[in-house]
């Protein structure tokens, strides 16, 4: 029988419940949770390459840094390693995790974790407008002493304080594609392009160099579904299905959406928010345009269902 091979994105956010429930215990049951439901597909016979958000994680990674600096001189690592740092600490997670309810199933499939660096163009016009804020709230003076002494861009929260941003540009190129190719033919459960990807560029010479930006997760793992040809976009999120008109009286959940409706949908511009469904609905726009089979959105706990056709919202050419 042919592979089924799916890339399932996961958010970050959705390793944290709330704001009590953030410590690294509490994101390892949340981990341990999502890999039942992965399992569940590997079952249905599904191979499968798990990618996921890593946002709140880098924040608290970017927080601890600022204190440590603070308190003890100790220079910030770059965001790019920290970046690194986040896809180590999450993969760890979900690998254990899924190891661990393999075994309990009985099922003997290999799992491994890739540390990823994406690609992208250093002539991005995100470079010009960094927008996405990072690491934790200043002072005026501590945001404009940092832009001098580092270069940051810095801007004023909504009267939360200072924080500094970073540009967030398109992914172009998956540095450890081949890698990854050959554990998926291999049949290993392989986790990577953790947070879109740790961001790199190709400088004069060619040479790799990390650079300080975000990748938007979901549309890494669309790159990498595109790059390896897989059959399904699964992307994990908070909500069950997709709504059009979310919040309003006319309010209308959807089972199914063709493409030429997701960009009809998407270009209008009042259905889905640049900062949550947005990003998610151009991310399986870009992987059926090139051919994939069919997108899938649904939250973790019903990726079962949404797999039989029972609920989630099913996306296709």
């Amino acid at each position: 029988m042919a592979k089924k091979v799916a890339v399932v994105a996961i958010g970050g956010n959705s390793l944290i419940k709330d704001k009590d429930h953030q410590s690294c215990q509490d994101q390892y049951l949340a981990a341990k949770e999502t890999s039942k439901h992965i399992v569940d597909m590997i079952q249905a016979g599904w191979d499968v390459v798990i990618g996921h958000g890593n946002g709140p994680q880098v924040g608290f990674i970017l927080q601890k840094a600022e204190l440590a600096e603070k308190e003890i001189g100790l220079a910030m690592a770059p965001l790019d390693v920290c970046g690194a740092q986040s896809q180590g600490q999450i993969g760890y997670m979900l690998a254990q995790n899924l190891q661990n309810e393999l075994k309990k199933r009985g099922i003997d499939k290999p799992v491994a974790c890739v540390v990823e660096q994406t690609v992208v163009d250093k002539n991005d016009p995100a470079f010009q407008n960094p927008s996405k804020p990072i690491g934790g709230f200043m002072t005026e003076a501590e945001a404009k002493a940092k832009a001098k002494s580092e270069g940051w861009t810095v801007i004023e929260d909504a009267g939360r304080g200072w924080r500094r941003v970073v540009p967030s540009p398109i992914p172009q190129e998956i540095v450890e594609l081949e890698a990854i190719k050959t554990l998926i033919d291999a049949g290993v459960v392989t986790i990577s392009v953790g947070g879109g990807g740790i961001p790199v560029i190709r400088n004069d010479k060619g040479e790799l160099e990390g650079v300080a930006a975000v990748i938007d997760k979901d549309f890494g793992s669309s790159l990498l579904a595109r790059n390896i040809k897989a059959d399904m976009l699964l992307i994990s999120t908070a909500v069950e299905k997709v709504a059009i008109n979310f919040g309003k009286p006319d309010e209308k959940w959807l089972d199914k959406m063709t493409l030429a409706e997701a960009k009809a949908y998407l270009s209008e511009g009042k259905h889905f928010k640049n900062g949550s469904m947005a990003p998610k609905i151009q991310a399986c726009i870009w992987f059926l345009e090139a051919g994939g089979k069919q997108a899938l959105i649904t939250n973790p706990e019903n990726i079962g269902r949404a797999l039989r056709g029972e609920t989630g919202t099913l996306i296709t050419a």
